[in-house]
C-alpha cells in the first residue's frame, strides 16, 4: 500500500473500527475529516514501509487522548495534533521524516493522517498496538524499552505542553491523563519520538493496510448481500463469539475511561448470554461464567445488519451484534507486553489464555 485516497478511505475506516475492539474514537468523524483534507489539499496520503524508514531519520507517534465518549461529543479544532507535531519539531530542533500512528484502532488511524497531510509528512505502515488500548504506557514502543519523553499534549485551544522529562511510561500516562482531563477529556498526543532503528525494532507493521484490507471485504460482504461476520473472524484468524441482542449496558466515564459492562442475549434462548466488561475497549467476554476471550486478543462487536463496528460509547439496548473474537499480534503476547496489556494488568486475577494464530 503506497497511499491512501478518497477511494480507500471508507474502507479502511470500516477496518480501524473493527481493530478498534470499541475503542479509538470515532471513525466517521475523521473519515469526514480526512475526506475534506484529501480534497481541500488535492493530494492523497503518502504511505511509507518501516523498513524503508532510514535508520537516522526522526520520527514520532501521534494519536488522541481521552475518553471516546468525550471526543465524539466534543468540537475539535481539526489541527490539534499538527500543533503538538511542530511544537515537538521547534522543541527538539530538527524535522520530522515520518508519522507513525499510535494506535490502528478506530478513529485514532485516521486523526494521523489528517495531521500527515497537513504537516506534509508520509505516514507508516504499521502502529504500536495492532488494535486500540485505553492508556499511552500500552503499545510496543514503551513496552519494547523506547524513551516516554519528550512528548507533547495540545488541545483544540491551541494550549500546548511539552514534557521534556518523565520517569516512566507509567508515570507518562498518569500525567498525560490527569492534563488530558483538564484539557476538556480528550487531546492530542505526540510519542515517543524515535529513530528509524528504533521504529524497526518495535513497530507491529502492515497494520494500515491489514485495517484496508478487513474494510474491503466488508464492502464485499455488502454488495454481495451477506453478513460479514464470519467472512472477517476468518480474514482474521478469529472466529464470531457469539451473536445476539445487546439486553443491558452499564458505562460511565471516570478519570478519563469510558467504563463499563454489556450483556448480550442470543436471539433463541434469552438465558444464553455473553458479558463484556470495557475500558475503552473491550477486554473480557464471558459466557456462563467462563472466560471465552481476553485482552490482549481482540473483542468486537459489529452491527449483523452491514459489519460495521460499535463503539463502546455507541453501545445500547436492543443493538443486534455479532461478537468476532481475533488473536492478537505476537508483538503482545511476549512476557513482557502481557505484563502491560494482559488480564492481570487491568485488575483481573486471570492468566492470559491466547486464541490460537496471530493478527498479522
Amino acid at each position: 500500500m503506497k497511499q491512501v485516497t478518497l477511494n480507500d478511505t471508507e474502507a479502511l475506516a470500516i477496518g480501524a473500527g473493527i481493530l478498534g475492539t470499541g475503542g479509538g474514537g470515532s471513525t466517521y468523524l475523521n473519515r469526514l475529516r480526512l475526506d475534506n483534507e484529501i480534497r481541500q489539499r488535492g493530494r492523497d496520503v503518502d504511505i511509507v514501509q518501516a523498513d524503508d524508514v532510514p535508520d537516522g531519520a526522526l520520527v514520532c507517534a501521534v494519536g488522541g487522548m481521552g475518553a471516546p465518549t468525550v471526543s465524539n461529543e466534543k468540537l475539535q479544532a481539526g489541527n490539534e495534533i499538527a500543533t503538538a507535531l511542530r511544537a515537538l519539531e521547534d522543541h527538539l530542533r530538527r524535522k520530522i521524516y515520518a508519522i507513525v500512528i499510535g494506535e490502528i484502532g478506530g478513529g485514532n488511524a485516521i486523526g494521523p493522517m489528517v495531521a500527515a497531510l497537513q504537516c506534509g509528512l508520509p505516514v507508516v505502515d504499521g502502529d504500536g498496538m495492532g488494535r486500540a488500548f485505553p492508556e499511552l504506557d500500552m503499545d510496543t514502543f514503551m513496552i519494547y524499552g523506547l524513551a516516554p519523553a519528550p512528548f507533547v499534549l495540545a488541545d483544540s485551544h491551541g494550549n500546548v505542553a511539552i514534557f521534556t522529562r518523565i520517569a516512566s511510561a507509567k508515570q507518562a500516562e498518569e500525567f498525560a491523563r490527569r492534563l488530558t482531563i483538564e484539557m476538556g477529556g480528550s487531546a492530542a498526543l505526540v510519542m515517543p519520538v524515535m529513530t528509524g532503528a528504533e521504529l524497526k525494532a518495535t513497530v507491529i507493521r502492515d497494520t494500515v493496510s491489514l485495517a484496508k484490507r478487513i474494510g474491503d471485504t466488508v464492502l464485499d460482504c455488502r454488495a454481495r448481500s451477506i453478513e460479514p461476520a464470519e467472512t472477517v473472524a476468518e480474514l482474521c484468524n478469529g472466529r464470531v463469539l457469539f451473536s445476539g441482542k445487546i439486553i443491558d449496558v452499564e458505562r460511565r466515564t471516570v478519570q478519563g475511561f469510558a467504563r463499563g459492562k454489556l450483556i448480550i442475549s442470543a436471539f433463541d434462548d434469552f438465558d444464553k448470554q455473553l458479558r463484556i466488561d470495557f475500558q475503552n475497549e473491550n477486554l473480557i467476554a464471558r459466557g456462563n461464567g467462563q472466560v471465552v476471550c481476553a485482552v490482549p486478543d481482540l473483542i468486537t462487536l459489529v452491527s449483523l445488519d452491514d459489519g460495521e463496528a460499535i463503539g463502546t460509547e455507541s453501545l445500547r439496548y436492543g443493538l443486534r451484534v455479532a461478537v468476532l473474537a481475533m488473536p492478537a499480534p505476537k508483538e503482545l503476547k511476549t512476557p513482557e507486553a502481557l505484563a502491560v496489556v494482559g488480564p492481570r494488568a487491568f485488575g483481573y486475577d486471570l492468566e492470559f489464555q491466547p486464541m490460537a494464530g496471530d493478527l498479522l
